[in-house]
């Protein structure tokens, strides 16, 4: 194969990835324990997980464990949602049956592809439960931890 034709082919293959992204895997870990996840009792969305990156694949695979605790017989309630840039992008409910829940998705970045800086944000409320008692005295929380973030 001549130089000109490999270097179309390695051009063309590299315009292939700029327009797909690349998988970059990562370990995922999480918590076990209701003690390792982040809880907050608060009414109004809260922000317990946040960062800033530089989005350069196609898209992200997210992957949350969220949970209502128990105060005395009572469970918690709530919502989360995840903001791209000050946008929720995806949300879901915390039934209030002390459940541990694992929510899944891939999160689309193309529309932010050409940004220097993104912030990511994982909130939560509370919605149902105990008002007092609890970690802090103010009711029930909900618990939450990022199980894996993997750039697609």
């Amino acid at each position: 194969m001549s130089l000109p034709a490999r270097l179309a082919r390695v051009e063309e293959r590299l315009a292939q990835l700029e327009r797909t992204g690349w998988e970059r895997d990562e370990l995922p870990l999480y918590p076990t324990a209701f003690t390792a996840l982040a809880f907050s009792d608060a009414t109004a969305w809260t922000t317990l997980w946040e960062t800033a990156f530089t989005p350069r694949t196609a898209g992200l695979a997210l992957g949350l464990t969220v949970v209502g605790d128990q105060v005395g017989a009572v469970n918690t309630g709530g919502e989360w949602q995840v903001l791209l840039a000050g946008t929720a992008v995806w949300s879901g409910l915390v039934p209030a049956n002390y459940t541990v829940q694992s929510p899944a998705t891939t999160l689309d970045l193309l529309p932010y592809r050409g940004a220097t800086e993104v912030a990511l944000q994982i909130q939560t409320r509370r919605t149902a439960g105990a008002t007092t008692g609890g970690r802090n005295g103010n009711g029930g929380s909900i618990g939450l931890s990022p199980r894996y973030a993997r750039m697609l």
